[in-house]
């Protein structure tokens, strides 16, 4: 005996399978994207990488370029600096960014505090500048050698990357760094910027090392921090 049928399907007409069912609670993946977020609009604001008050004689030059893994420049990149004052202090000078009394958004700096915060876009070849006063070491971290904290945002990261900017001069108490004494050699070296004239340093952030091309010297990618 033949089992009744329970089709509505008409005479003639394919025969079309069932919808896959899901699994209650579950969503299909999205496709991944790594086209921005783009960060060199809006965020960026007058005088940003102006750190140093107005004609303070102690000022000096930090600057370099961001680099992919290919070791090509990161045109859209934006770099944030936190920074110890000259007595180490940590709490920056409050009222020191102004801002629009209407919009709230940050409209420069009074030129006269030092603010211990900067943000810096990168230009279309990866570029960036920052005037600020010489690195100190927190007051709280006695053993630490003076250094500047720094925070990458650029397309294709969707997770910030934080790093450190030591210098030369300060050789003896890197030994003695919680951080530069625990990597190897080679490693450290991608966190000391290097000397480029009267109080100038340059400091090149390379987001993934670059393998050695045509006898060059591989470059190391820069070391990243990642705090719990």
């Amino acid at each position: 005996m033949s089992t009744p049928s329970t089709s509505h399907e008409h005479p003639g007409v394919p025969h079309q399978p069932a919808p896959a069912q899901e699994t209650p609670g579950t969503l299909a993946p999205t496709p991944s994207q790594t086209i921005g977020p783009f960060y060199g609009y809006a965020l960026p604001f007058p005088g940003g990488g102006e750190m140093a008050p107005t004609g303070h004689p102690d000022t000096i030059t930090l600057h370099g370029r961001v680099l992919d893994g290919a070791g090509e420049p990161v045109p859209d990149a934006l770099l944030e600096f936190w920074q110890a004052g000259p007595d180490g202090s940590l709490r920056g000078a409050p009222g020191s960014l102004r801002r629009d009394p209407a919009t709230g958004a940050v409209i420069g700096r009074d030129g006269v505090e030092f603010t211990g915060f900067g943000r810096v876009p990168t230009d279309a070849d990866g570029r960036y500048a920052l005037r600020t006063l010489p690195a100190t070491a927190p007051a709280d971290r006695p053993a630490a050698a003076p250094y500047i904290a720094v925070c990458v945002f650029a397309r294709g990261l969707l997770h910030h990357l934080f790093t450190r900017v030591y210098f030369p001069e300060h050789t003896a108490a890197h030994a003695a760094d919680p951080l530069l004494s625990q990597l190897p050699a080679h490693r450290a070296r991608t966190l000391v910027a290097r000397a480029d004239g009267e109080r100038r340093y340059r400091f090149d952030i390379r987001l993934q090392g670059r393998a050695a091309e045509d006898g060059d010297e591989a470059s190391e990618e820069t070391v990243f921090l990642e705090f719990r």
